[in-house]
């Protein structure tokens, strides 16, 4: 008998899980003979709940613990995820995916988890690969990336074999508008382990929570970021163009504010310099970045992100220190140049 309905009936008492029924309940999860219905319920149950911090930490230890081992343990203490959870419906263009090629470019190691666009028009994992990026990268060629780029990217269905069998009950949910925990479990389960994040939220009252799982998975230092756009809505990045709320895990875990581009001497911009589209047109406006022809509200906010990505690996003073640095390497051809050695990297 599946352990899932009697753990359905504690979350529906308001009993939160203990670690040891975390990964009982993951592993029921990822197994194909369980019923789907025992697992719709289950989740059901999770998200009417809520999730707690520590809960959201069991599930990514019991995740990361199944997912494939890349073998990236010699770069990972040093190396950095930009990661978002997705979810905000906002249509903001891939930050995160340039932001990595000017942190990379800049020599900091990015350790890029991500998938395909599910709520966006193109999601990081078709950026990345319509930059040149293979997508099914086995280990040996991810660590050579890491090495030779100073970036590899992750794409998700690739190193989690367990979520083959979640993934019928996810999309059964997601057709009845529901969440569920795997909304936000992304970000905590890099397989590569980074020691550093930079992890947006498309919800305010995640910035707490996903902190503090930050915090208990282990992070060495971290920031969880949520850009709000109106009283009832958000995007899961930091911006020049919303107030940002911030909250520090590891070493900045004292850090609990409310940024926006005037703390940092930019001009607030307009949301609609923020904005993406499908593939075609998010390469094309990255080419438009990288001419130096693109919005300037856009320009600052992949900007403002590299510097924090700076700050946070300890590679500048403060986030103000890194932004010069990091105009520079996107507008400067360092951006451009990786691109083509990453392109020449995955055809050789």
């Amino acid at each position: 008998m599946s352990v899932l309905p009697p753990l359905t009936s504690s979350l529906t008492a308001g009993r939160d899980l203990r670690p040891a029924e975390v990964d009982a309940a993951a592993g029921a999860l990822a197994a194909a003979e369980v019923p789907g219905e025992a697992k719709e319920a289950f989740l059901t149950a999770l998200t009417a709940k809520g999730e707690t911090p520590a809960e959201i930490a069991a599930f990514a230890a019991a995740f990361r613990s199944r997912a494939l081992n890349p073998g990236v343990e010699l770069w990972a203490g040093r190396a950095l995820d930009v990661v978002g959870t997705g979810g905000d419906h906002a249509g903001g263009f891939n930050i995160s995916s340039l932001v990595t090629l000017v942190l990379a470019s800049g020599g900091v190691v990015v350790m890029k988890h991500g998938n395909r666009g599910i709520t966006s028009k193109c999601g990081s994992a078709d950026l990345l690969a319509g930059l040149g990026v293979n997508l099914q990268a086995p280990p040996e060629q991810i660590r050579r990336a890491l090495d030779q780029l100073g970036f590899a990217f992750f794409f998700a269905p690739a190193w989690h074999p367990a979520f083959k069998a979640i993934a019928p009950t996810r999309q059964a949910l997601a057709a009845r508008g529901q969440r569920t925990i795997f909304n936000i479990l992304g970000p905590l389960i890099n397989p590569g382990r980074p020691a550093h994040t930079l992890l947006g939220v498309a919800t305010a009252p995640l910035v707490e929570k996903m902190a503090a799982a930050l915090q208990a998975v282990g992070t060495e230092a971290g920031l969880v970021v949520h850009g709000v756009l109106a009283a009832d809505r958000g995007i899961d990045e930091l911006t020049t163009a919303t107030r940002n709320r911030v909250r520090g895990a590891g070493r900045l875990r004292e850090l609990d504010a409310e940024w926006g581009a005037e703390d940092f001497g930019l001009t607030p911009a307009p949301f609609a310099e923020l904005q993406g589209g499908d593939l075609a047109a998010n390469l094309a406006l990255t080419t438009a970045l990288l001419a130096g022809r693109g919005p300037a509200g856009l320009v600052d906010t992949i900007v403002l992100n590299a510097a924090t990505g700076l700050w946070i690996c300890g590679r500048v003073a403060s986030v103000r220190a890194g932004l010069d640095p990091a105009r520079e390497l996107l507008l400067g051809g360092a951006v451009a140049r990786k691109i083509a050695a990453t392109r020449e990297f995955y055809l050789s």
